[in-house]
């Protein structure tokens, strides 16, 4: 499941959309090199939950922010974390089971090099193109029936 967004406007969008279908216990699993538009889809995503703060951010010192909204966002980056221990520490298996909130995990892929087994998730893989305009590939590749459905809905509005 592909799509190409325009720009860093169009990401913006797409996750604004996402944020708008999505339930409480979802898993947005964000996959991309850096630059590639992991924080700025989720930038959306808080817009589309109804997230009030006044600005979304990576959280690559803290590792894990939640913003309230219409439905809660707890947004967790992964980027400095290098092994299974950090990962008990910041108790990642209680944030991947929030069954009352919508989580956002940047690098995604920091939990299988660590050994963390991963729950039910949409993994949204974010590549950019080249050319000067920003444009990125979005691909989809949902884990489990609730990630599928919410791909399938996702797609069929962006």
């Amino acid at each position: 499941m592909e799509r190409v967004l325009a720009d860093a406007a169009a990401t913006a969008r797409a996750g604004e959309v996402l944020g708008r279908v999505a339930s409480p216990g979802d898993v947005i699993a964000l996959v991309g090199d850096l630059g590639a538009g992991k924080t700025t889809l989720v930038q959306g995503l808080a817009r589309g939950l109804g997230v009030t703060s006044a600005w979304v951010s990576s959280p690559t010192f803290t590792i894990i922010n939640e913003h309230p909204g219409r439905l809660p966002l707890v947004h967790v980056d992964l980027y400095r974390l290098e092994s299974a221990r950090e990962l008990g520490e910041i108790g990642i298996t209680e944030v991947l089971g929030r069954d009352d909130a919508v989580v956002a995990v940047e690098w995604w892929t920091r939990l299988a090099e660590c050994g963390v087994r991963a729950p039910d998730h949409l993994e949204v893989v974010l590549e950019e193109l080249p050319g000067p305009d920003g444009g990125r590939r979005l691909t989809l590749r949902p884990v489990g029936v609730r990630p599928a459905a919410l791909a399938a809905a996702w797609l069929a509005m962006i």
